[in-house]
């Protein structure tokens, strides 16, 4: 095999060969007598077709095929260069769709696909178990008791470790801050198989509720608060009131769970009537499987499974870290998938459109001695250069995609949103994309291109030639109409789902709300008389403030986070163990503030201190439910499994029910009590003050900051903004995804558009000779303008059919995505199906109206 640096010096010296064997053919036929015209013929004649020579010469040189390729690539690309209008629509449909699919393959790729950065992560299982009988427990765990019995008896497990999440307030570091963190037992990093960056972690006997305050740092908290100082471990820092002693610092990008920031060694204080939840994980050994796993679970809870009916759950780590997002990542790499297809379909379709008009062209040279697989090697190279080029396009396209999908994505939605980014497998994903699509969609019009023979290509009038490939450019096109619907279709119904949920009747008044949370350390409040007192100064400051109407204080403020439930005692009256209430606690003008109705009785007032006989409100859904044939007002309920004389309250009014926790789910029942009431200080700690103003509230957020700096200049904000952002903060995730699948459903009508528009004009400029024989014949522009839209109602009609079937199959698995609404709403099927239809239509009326006024003299002349 000659080198490809060589081959153009041989190519001189091989065509000096031949032309000197002409040469000595020519004279020597010119010796024999006859005429040099006559002899360079013949000669001409003996030596046949040079060019043929000259390849099978290359052949016998061995690597042909990779100047062929050359030959191939550089004439593909000076064909491209010489139809700019076509290669750049081409290049900019391609581009996006190979775009698009890439930027979602590597947010699937981070968050699905690869495995977790531990070492041998698949050996990682979850631990839990589920309580399905238990109106309490609503997320699987281990409890406290059962995870110190236990923890030392797991035989399938090399190492095994529990942890509970949290939040602390850091000071002494800077301003305070209030930081997620996670409490867990000794051996969670070993578990994980992550070491320290510097110091140490966690031992048993840094669990002892005796021990020495300790903490390990995150590496980001480490450089954003302690200036990334080697000589931190050993030095002491405020967490929650608490000096601890910080043992080391774990390395760049490790923060689990949950993002935590820093980490404390989990310590339990077991009681009787109290217990708590915590998440376990362990290491499988080497040859167990997580089936013989899930028994040893099973038999370790045999006791709980008969009083309880626990169900023993052993999952993988990487299942519980990803979550539920993967339902709603693999919905849209489904749609830009369908993209992706479109956008091929319409190159494939304006490729079969180039490929007729040159078919005169591929017929000429298949005359000059090109064979078929020749002939089609030249065109699928041209398309695979189109394709590759798009990729490389795509590529760019695809990093930008990512940033905007983790950058719109609500918080906290996207997880291991840190190991996301387009790196050599997703630029390898997009290659393999351009590639795969590009000679897949473009050996079927290189295939047509040189199907006819060189006869009847030759002979046949363009009509002819065009024909032939109308059914399939129309298919192409209906296959378009159809998967643009089923985007469509999805599209509509999330949009549709997030308006009902915005409409959502949430029991309050969100309009001129603003609301401020604190979570009052422990060692700084130490009783509920302190909290109470903090509280009220809070109040007072914020009452105070120049634009507030009212200002009040709830520990769990509608759509804040979590909520305390719990079932309730009701004198003379016996309610099921299942049935839960709602169990906020409220300060006097509350209702006033959030302008809940109050429907029976009176609200809170100054006058319900601890001293006074302690009362209740409920919510409107509670006395229909306990009381529903007599007046609630004067009845006694009590939070107390067995009430005393000084448990029982007494119900002294009546409210709307409000959307506590979510906006997507029916408003709960709750019961109220007076915070000035309270004896508990672990109800106290959590709390919100929310104000309503006399104009925008978010004028209001700095003045806010101001009151509790004054009452306390240490006390970090857990969150501060208007009410009406923390709807849309919760709203967020449903507008995040029907804006995104929007955005491809939009991206897929457009190129849908232009498919139709491509082919009607196409099919317009092969009839030209037909219509203008029929205007000449008489025909009106209406009738012109009508047959091309039959033309255009061909392709149209069975395309919306396959849609509407196709969106009927798929749109289910948009059923966990949806509020209020069917995945197969007819009226939301029927608007789509009417939209695209405008669409095509309004489309195809441009080549109809341009075919309406064709010259018949001019037609008759160019046919």
């Amino acid at each position: 095999m000659i080198a490809p640096w060589r081959r153009r010096h041989r190519d001189l010296e091989l065509d000096e060969e031949l032309a000197g064997h002409m040469r000595m053919a020519i004279e020597e036929r010119v010796a024999r007598g006859e005429r040099r015209e006559d002899a360079q013929r013949a000669a001409r004649r003996e030596f046949g077709n040079l060019g043929v020579v000259k390849e099978v010469t290359r052949d016998m040189w061995g690597g042909g095929w990779f100047e062929r390729l050359l030959q191939d690539v550089r004439y593909g690309a000076r064909t491209l260069r010489r139809s700019p209008a076509f290669t750049i629509v081409a290049l900019s449909t391609l581009a996006l769709g190979i775009g698009a699919t890439t930027a979602m393959f590597t947010v699937v790729h981070g968050v699905l696909l690869r495995p977790l950065p531990y070492p041998r992560s698949d050996r990682l299982m979850r631990i839990a178990y589920d309580y399905p009988k238990s109106p309490f427990i609503t997320e699987g765990g281990i409890s406290d008791r059962q995870w110190v019995d236990t923890r030392s008896r797991y035989r399938t497990f090399t190492r095994v470790a529990a942890f509970t999440p949290g939040f602390v307030t850091l000071a002494n570091a800077g301003d305070p801050v209030r930081l997620q963190e996670a409490s867990v037992a000794a051996g969670l990093f070993e578990t994980l198989g992550i070491a320290p960056a510097l110091g140490r972690t966690f031992g048993r006997d840094d669990e002892l509720v005796s021990g020495e305050p300790v903490v390990v740092l995150g590496d980001a908290l480490w450089r954003e608060r302690f200036g990334a100082d080697a000589n931190v471990v050993g030095r002491t820092i405020t967490l929650d009131g608490v000096r601890h002693t910080v043992l080391g610092v774990m390395p760049q990008g490790f923060a689990y769970p949950l993002d935590a920031r820093l980490w404390r060694p989990l310590r339990l204080e077991l009681a009787p009537n109290r217990f708590q939840i915590l998440s376990v994980i362990g290491r499988l050994r080497d040859g167990a499987t997580r089936a013989q796993a899930l028994a040893e679970l099973d038999g370790l809870a045999a006791a709980d499974r008969a009083r309880d009916s626990v169900i023993a759950r052993v999952t993988p780590l990487k299942d519980t870290v990803v979550g539920d997002v993967t339902r709603s990542l693999l919905v849209f790499a489904g749609a830009v998938g369908l993209v992706l297809l479109i956008a091929c379909a319409n190159v494939a379709n304006l490729l079969l459109m180039r490929a007729t008009t040159r078919r005169r062209e591929m017929a000429v040279r298949a005359a000059l001695g090109a064979g078929r697989p020749r002939l089609v090697r030249q065109l699928v190279t041209e398309s695979a250069l189109l394709w590759v080029g798009a990729g490389v396009a795509g590529a760019a396209i695809a990093v930008a995609g990512v940033r905007a999908l983790l950058t719109l994505a609500p918080d906290g939605r996207i997880p291991r949103h840190g190991e996301i980014g387009v790196d050599a497998v997703a630029l390898g994903f997009a290659l393999t994309v351009s590639l795969g699509t590009g000679l897949i969609f473009g050996l079927i019009p290189a295939l047509r291109a040189t199907g006819s023979g060189v006869r009847d290509a030759l002979a046949a009038s363009a009509r002819t030639m065009t024909g032939r490939d109308g059914r399939l450019r129309g298919a192409l096109v209906m296959a378009e109409i159809a998967l643009a619907l089923v985007l469509l279709t999805g599209a509509a119904l999330m949009m549709e789902s997030f308006i009902r949920l915005r409409r959502v009747e949430l029991g309050f008044r969100p309009a001129g709300l603003a609301s401020l949370t604190v979570d009052l350390p422990d060692a700084t409040y130490p009783s509920a008389a302190a909290m109470q007192a903090a509280h009220q100064a809070v109040l007072d400051r914020l009452g105070r403030i120049r634009g507030v109407a009212s200002a009040s204080a709830v520990n769990f403020v509608p759509l804040g986070g979590p909520m305390i439930r719990g079932d309730i005692k009701v004198d003379g009256r016996t309610l099921p163990p299942s049935y839960l209430v709602a169990k906020p606690s409220v300060s006097p003008g509350y209702f006033r503030t959030m302008a809940i109705r109050l429907r029976l009785g009176r609200e809170f007032t100054a006058q319900d201190v601890a001293s006074a006989p302690h009362v209740a409100i409920v919510s409107e859904s509670v006395a229909r439910q306990i009381w529903p044939d007599v007046n609630p007002i004067g009845q006694r309920i009590s939070n107390k499994d067995v009430p005393g004389p000084g448990d029982w309250l007494t119900v002294v009014g009546v409210v709307d029910d409000v959307g506590q926790t979510s906006i997507d789910v029916h408003r709960e029942p709750a019961i109220y009590q007076p915070i000035q009431q309270l004896t508990q200080a672990f109800f106290l700690g959590h709390m919100s003050f929310v104000v309503r103003g006399v104009g925008d509230p978010a004028l209001l957020l700095p003045a806010m900051r101001r009151a509790l700096r004054d009452v306390d200049p240490n006390q970090p904000i857990g969150s501060i903004g208007t009410m009406e952002s923390a709807i849309s903060a919760t709203v967020a995730e449903p507008l995040f995804q029907a804006r995104l699948i929007g955005a491809f459903s939009i991206v897929a009508l457009v190129l849908a558009a232009i498919g139709i528009y491509g082919v009607v004009a196409y099919s317009v400029a092969e009839r030209t000779r037909e219509i203008g024989i029929r205007v000449a014949l008489g025909a009106g522009r209406g009738a012109v303008v009508g047959m091309v839209l039959r033309r255009l109602l061909v392709l149209l009609v069975p395309g919306v059919v396959l849609g509407v079937v196709g969106a009927l199959a798929t749109t289910r698995v948009l059923s966990s995505l949806l509020f209020d609404i069917r995945p197969n709403d007819p009226a939301t099927f029927v608007s789509v199906a009417v939209l695209l239809a405008a669409v095509a239509i309004v489309a195809g009326m441009m080549p109809a109206r341009r075919a309406s006024r064709v010259d018949p003299l001019v037609a008759l002349r160019e046919g």
